[in-house]
C-alpha cells in the first residue's frame, strides 16, 4: 500500500510540473500583451501631460505611465511559477534518483498525462 501510494505522489507531482509549465506559459503571454506596443523613440522623450520640466523625468518611467504596474505583477507571478516549478522539479527528480522503476514509471506517466492536459 505504500508503495501505490508513493508512485501516486510522484504522478501527482509530475502532473503539478507540467500543469505549472503550462501556466508559466500563459502568464508570459499575458505579460508581453500587457507590454505597450511600441517603444519608439518619440514615447520616450515625450513628456506626459502635467509635466513642467520634462527634463526631471526619467524616459524609462514615461515610457510606462499605465503598463509598468501591471507588467511588473505579472513578472513576481511568473517568478513565483517558476520558483514551485524548479521545487518540483528537484522533488521528483530525487524520487527518480531511489533508482525505483515503479517510481521512475509513476513519474513518467505523471508527465506524460500532465503534458496531455
Amino acid at each position: 500500500a505504500g508503495m501505490v501510494l508513493s508512485v501516486l505522489v510522484i504522478l501527482l507531482l509530475s502532473v503539478l510540473y507540467e500543469a505549472v509549465k503550462m501556466g508559466k506559459a500563459v502568464l508570459l503571454r499575458r505579460a508581453l500583451l500587457a507590454l505597450p506596443r511600441s517603444l519608439s523613440q518619440e514615447a520616450l522623450t515625450e513628456p506626459q501631460e502635467g509635466d513642467s520640466n520634462p527634463g526631471q523625468s526619467s524616459p524609462s518611467l514615461m515610457a510606462f505611465p499605465i503598463s509598468f504596474p501591471r507588467w511588473f505583477w505579472f513578472h513576481v507571478g511568473q517568478t513565483l511559477f517558476h520558483v514551485v516549478q524548479v521545487v518540483l522539479g528537484y522533488m521528483v527528480m530525487l524520487a527518480v534518483m531511489s533508482y525505483n522503476a515503479w517510481i521512475f514509471l509513476g513519474a513518467i506517466v505523471g508527465s506524460t498525462l500532465g503534458y496531455f492536459m
